[in-house]
């Protein structure tokens, strides 16, 4: 048996790894893409994973919309009382079956140009209205926002983390639930 893992270069994979895989798998071959050729070739980063969080930061909004509404709710009872792992899902599948399949085939234009029919374009502009009714339903919540904020939210959470931020961020976890027993 013969297996190929590609992988990129991303600072959140564990050092090493490819020599923990030969100890134990040594029928596994590991090669990492060069750099900074991650976001030209992997379908996933043309516009489908911002497209994804945009409809899911609506499908959050809405929710809290339709919750807080007839209700007499602060954000912060929102998130605490009546948001869970399950509401969640629900969240993340409604918003991966509004991603258009315009936007799917044109995820493919820089790695496989002959497979995306001409009238596909490559720019896929239709989150533009996504990030106008995110700001309405913020607005309609009373909630400050603009479209630039959006972009900028969705922007952040574009890079990945490093090991280094991950440990921190472990470590605060721990802290807050420490203090929080005591």
């Amino acid at each position: 048996m013969k297996c190929l893992l590609v992988m990129a270069k991303a600072p959140a994979h564990p050092l090493g790894l490819e020599d923990e895989l030969m100890e134990e798998f040594s029928f596994i071959n590991v090669n990492f893409l060069p750099p900074n050729t991650t976001p030209l070739i992997q379908p996933m980063d043309q516009q489908v994973i911002p497209n994804f969080k945009k409809l899911c930061t609506k499908a959050l909004f809405q929710r809290c919309f339709e919750v807080t509404s007839d209700k007499e709710l602060t954000l912060r009872e929102f998130w605490k009382n009546h948001l869970n792992i399950l509401h969640c899902l629900h969240l993340i599948d409604k918003a991966w079956r509004d991603v258009s399949h315009r936007t799917m085939k044109s995820a493919w234009k820089k790695l496989w140009p002959d497979a995306v029919p001409e009238h596909v374009f490559e720019d896929v502009k239709e989150d533009a209205p996504i990030v106008e009714d995110i700001v309405s339903l913020r607005k309609s919540m009373d909630l400050e926002v603009s479209s630039d904020d959006v972009e900028e939210f969705v922007e952040d959470h574009r890079t990945e983390l490093t090991t280094e931020e991950l440990q921190h961020i472990l470590m605060e976890q721990e802290q807050a639930a420490t203090e929080e027993l005591s």
